[in-house]
């Protein structure tokens, strides 16, 4: 059975329905001491029930605010289920976010009680809480016996002693302060209700099937809207499993380890695949190369569901028992489906995923509404959409905005949208309008058969001097392909031409520098030398083919050090800082617009570059 029989209206009927259903089946398997444990639904609940009396005792109450900051585990859930069931909000934050971004969050939400995963984070906040305006009590969820002033297990043995009741919220009440990244400003905290969050979840079940026969690895943190929502409420609800994954390094293992059938993602865990895949088999001999991609290939007809030739039928199984089940295996050899979102998916790795074996899904949405708004699902799939919007989910393209006659902002209106920004009315009202319906900044289009494609995102374009609209984002994630490229920015703002600043891979750096003979070379030199540019560039050619001339960069350099959260350049959930990077790397933008600096040192610059910065260039 894939969904309740009556739907819920809270989180806290979601999760009891469940619980009545699947008690003694397995919700959660967490690794401890090289050994996979098992919870079950029931177990879990007892935990719930425990956290929650903890909770109430301390003087948690409706409308109170429960910050959370900690990776995924099984403490993560319970505290959120436990809060739902007090009609308190939660508003849980990542470990790898700034201490300023937790100092900021927790004054804005006001937060009450603040639970910590380790002594490091707890130190941290505990030095914090001097500067705090309100009152905050700390928790350490791991650890911290005589040390913490009070821990997960204290709360445990508070609630074993002063049970209490769960109550039931009413779809209206908050279930959530999900924080924005903030790639422009400070972090916003989107209101998401029950209604909003249930709804989402209620729709896509009646799509996707997750029952209790699907196992999930997750990795992707709860704190973002998409985990939070897809995976964690999801599989609960749908009575499925979740293995949670050690660490991002141990990602490979983990699939071996649990053979998942299911895997919520981000596009960079495929590519990262692909790209893989794509290397190992460069060292194959010609035959093994050939069969890889004739196979491939009919397996794209076959998704098409165009007819195979018995000589294709043929290849594609050969290639399928050689080379596509052993793909398959480094996932676990055991997954169904993959459901892909939170940035776009490049139609190569959406095809590769699919090629060899396992159906790939990709929605789309935002924290501000729940945050699915349309998704590809079983019976209704086109690679390179992001699907139809949910049933019930409204989207309308408004071209005014733009002023194009095919694409414009999306307007999203549904159960789903948030109640608005947590203390910011001003942009509030920019983003809603009277009815509800919210403006989500991105460009896209519906196709004639009412799927949707993502274009570029309205704050991200900019004008090129010759007039032409730039969206830089699909080039960029199309750039990640190329073997050299760990990150890439495009920029162009008011400029005659593209470039990009790009973050090399270290790897393919150092695998480049031994097959040229080069290896003696420091890093600096490495990203200066003009054959490893050469290089790069004809690969960037490669993949940049289905882009006009206009939206293609005509100068790159490489930089010395990468996009990190510690330098500011990336947000927690991986987006990119663009304000931050282009002020930090500036003078190396100025530079690839100088012409007469074309052959400096660490600068590649396209024969047309100079052309282009007259005006002359080609503008098709």
């Amino acid at each position: 059975m894939s969904s309740p029989v009556v739907a819920p209206k809270s989180l806290v009927e979601l999760f009891q329905d469940s619980v009545s259903r699947h008690g003694p089946r397995t919700l959660f398997l967490t690794k401890r001491d090289d050994q996979w444990h098992k919870t079950s639904y029931a177990e879990f609940q007892r935990t719930v029930d425990l956290i929650r009396g903890g909770l109430a005792q301390i003087g948690v109450k409706a409308g109170d605010r429960v910050g959370i900051i900690a990776a995924n585990r099984v403490e993560w859930a319970a505290v959120a289920y436990a809060s739902y069931g007090l009609v308190a909000t939660l508003v849980p934050m990542y470990e790898s976010q700034l201490v300023a971004d937790w100092a900021f969050i927790i004054q804005d939400a006001n937060i009450s009680v603040l639970l910590a995963s380790n002594s490091a984070v707890y130190d941290k906040l505990m030095a914090l809480r001097p500067t705090m305006r309100t009152r905050l009590q700390l928790i350490q969820i791991e650890g911290g016996q005589g040390t913490a002033e009070c821990t997960f297990v204290d709360l445990l043995k508070l609630g074993e002693r002063h049970p209490v009741p769960p109550r039931v919220p009413s779809p209206s009440d908050v279930a959530c302060l999900m924080y924005t990244s903030g790639t422009t400003g400070e972090p916003k905290g989107v209101i998401l209700s029950h209604k909003n969050i249930v709804s989402n979840v209620a729709t896509l079940l009646a799509l996707i099937p997750v029952d209790n026969n699907h196992l999930t690895l997750s990795f992707l943190p709860w704190a973002h809207a998409f985990g939070h929502t897809v995976e964690l409420h999801m599989v609960v609800a749908g009575g499925g499993a979740m293995a949670i994954a050690e660490s991002v390094d141990k990602i490979v293992d983990n699939l071996l380890e649990v053979r998942p059938t299911v895997l919520v993602s981000v596009p960079r865990v495929f590519v990262s695949v692909y790209a893989g895949v794509q290397k190992a088999l460069a060292s194959k001999p010609r035959p093994i190369r050939w069969l890889a991609r004739r196979g491939l290939a009919a397996a794209r007809k076959r998704t098409a569901n165009v007819f195979l030739s018995l000589g294709e039928r043929v290849i594609l199984g050969l290639a399928d028992r050689l080379i596509l089940s052993k793909i398959r295996q480094r996932l676990g050899g055991r997954l169904e489906y993959a459901i892909s979102g939170a940035a776009a998916l490049p139609m190569e790795v959406a095809e590769f995923v699919d090629g060899i074996g396992v159906s790939v899904y990709e929605g789309y949405g935002l924290t501000e509404t729940s945050p699915v708004i349309s998704a590809n699902v079983p019976g209704q799939r086109k690679l390179g959409s992001v699907g139809k919007p949910l049933p019930g989910v409204q989207v309308v393209i408004d071209r005014s905005v733009v002023g194009d006659l095919r694409q414009g902002e999306i307007v999203v209106s549904g159960p789903n949208v948030m109640d608005g920004y947590h203390n910011r009315r001003e942009e509030t009202s920019a983003v809603l309008n009277r009815e509800g319906a919210l403006r989500t900044g991105d460009i896209g289009y519906l196709d004639d058969d009412g799927y949707l494609f993502i274009t570029g995102r309205l704050k991200e374009q900019y004008k090129l001097t010759n007039g032409k609209y730039v969206s830089p984002g699909p080039l960029e994630e199309r750039l990640k392909l190329v073997p050299f490229v760990a990150d890439v920015i495009i920029y162009g703002d008011n400029r005659p031409h593209n470039v990009a600043l790009i973050v090399p891979d270290g790897d393919a750096l150092r695998a480049w520098a031994a097959e040229t003979g080069r290896g003696l070379l420091s890093p600096d030199a490495q990203i200066q030398d003009q054959a490893l540019l050469d290089r790069i560039a004809a690969e960037i050619a490669k993949v940049s083919t289905s882009f006009r001339g206009y939206e293609r960069i005509a100068a790159f350099t490489l930089l010395p050090e990468p996009f990190t959260l510690e330098n500011g350049m990336l947000t927690p959930s991986m987006k990119l800082k663009r304000r931050k990077i282009v002020e930090r790397w500036r003078q190396h933008i100025d530079l690839l617009y100088r012409t007469d600096e074309a052959c400096s040192p660490g600068v590649w610059m396209a024969p047309q570059a100079a052309e282009r910065a007259s005006g002359l260039g080609r503008l098709d």
